[in-house]
């Protein structure tokens, strides 16, 4: 998670993950999110709670530039408020009648959602390719022991003994677990990418078992 004073950026989803028109679930610090891309391409982040009955949004659909709940078909734009109740097809919603919604950066192939109002960005990985994501029953503390190294500046973690060829971006949620995504550096050809997802699958399995040990003790 990269943050400053006012605000924090966390990766939530590789850009891959999230293709046109779909919608998928995701988590900050800030809580449950839906996290979807209209039909045009645009990223955008609401809280998954439809505040008519509380059916998490996550579990809708995307309708063109919307977002439909899946209960009732309650639909909310981009910036949150409702656009449609189908119930009542000639009422145009109140504008208090809305969803909450977080600031989006998309860049270097990582969807980034904003806790609070960031003054800067989300940091560059311009150098490095989104290969995969996968969520560990393990902490950031256990992972990056796993790992023999800490977090950078950036968030990323460099895996030892590969080189310099695998990092990995975390993003922590709740119940200890730690949502891992897989970055290279160098050649991405169908070798390195098997190479490399079974390395981070390895890592992964070390890092839950660190957390069993640490959660014995």
């Amino acid at each position: 998670m990269h943050s400053d004073t006012r605000g924090s950026w966390t990766p939530v989803a590789l850009s891959a993950d999230l293709p046109a028109g779909t919608v998928m679930p995701a988590q900050t610090s800030a809580g449950s999110l839906a996290l979807w891309r209209t039909v045009s391409g645009h990223a955008t982040a609401s809280a998954d709670r439809c505040p008519h009955r509380g059916m998490r949004l996550s579990h809708g659909f995307v309708r063109g530039e919307s977002l439909s709940c899946i209960y009732h078909g309650w639909s909310y734009a981009q910036a949150g408020h409702c656009l449609r109740i189908p119930a009542h097809p000639g009422l145009v919603p109140p504008e208090t009648i809305r969803v909450l919604t977080h600031a989006v950066v998309e860049s270097d192939g990582v969807i980034w959602v904003a806790v609070g109002q960031p003054e800067d960005r989300p940091p560059r990985l311009e150098d490095l390719i989104p290969l995969r994501s996968l969520t560990a029953l393990a902490d950031v503390a256990a992972i990056e022991s796993a790992a023999g190294a800490k977090a950078s500046v950036k968030g990323v973690v460099d895996l030892a003994r590969t080189a310099g060829t695998i990092f990995l971006l975390l993003s922590a949620q709740d119940e200890g677990k730690t949502l891992i995504h897989v970055l290279l550096k160098g050649a991405a050809d169908p070798a390195a990418r098997i190479a490399a997802s079974r390395a981070v699958e390895t890592l992964r399995r070390k890092a839950e078992d660190l957390q069993i040990k640490a959660i014995a003790q």
